[in-house]
């Protein structure tokens, strides 16, 4: 097991029922392979709601808000329009340097996996986008170890709301057709 996957079963037991992802299909329509520490996030918890705050995309996402999939196409148009009225982070000046939404938040915030080309996907970082601002942060954690390190407050990102997240005692719950 990874460890940073390791880590979160600490803090937070995962649900007994799994719902089986075909990871070949999902990377193809996804057009890159996904990072080994995800996949497994997803396969021991699926997409969930963490600490009643942050929500993890999940490849066919029983609610289809929280699909990654969907959130990909979104995103790439949504950050294209964004690039005509604001500059883009240093991270992304580099040819090819794109981002892939793997999270978001209640207030709004985007969570990404900062995509270089010359990365293998298990060596991507996080970008964290503020709700409806400019600033960007990055971290040098994969998702795993960023939302590990979140729950524990070994880091702070200065835009998740610290009055919400990470709660005292950590929750999760696994997303549902209703859940929004």
């Amino acid at each position: 097991m990874i460890e940073s996957v390791e880590q979160l079963g600490q803090l937070v037991s995962p649900p007994s029922k799994r719902r089986d992802i075909e990871w070949d299909a999902v990377e193809r329509e996804l057009g890159v392979e996904l990072p080994a520490d995800y996949k497994e996030l997803i396969d021991t918890y699926g997409g969930g709601y963490w600490d009643e705050y942050l929500y993890v995309l999940e490849p066919g996402c029983p609610n289809n808000y929280y699909d990654l999939v969907g959130w990909k196409d979104w995103q790439a148009e949504v950050l294209e329009d964004l690039w005509q009225f604001e500059d883009k982070p240093a991270e992304l000046q580099e040819d090819g340097a794109r981002l892939l939404p793997w999270a978001t938040t209640d207030n709004g915030e985007h969570l990404y996996w900062l995509i270089r080309p010359s990365q293998r996907p298990d060596d991507w970082t996080v970008m964290v986008n503020e709700a409806r601002g400019e600033r960007w942060e990055h971290f040098g954690h994969t998702c795993t170890q960023f939302l590990a390190s979140a729950l524990t407050g070994d880091i702070r990102s200065t835009l998740l709301s610290a009055h919400y997240f990470p709660r005292a005692a950590h929750t999760y719950k696994r997303l549902h057709p209703t859940d929004r």
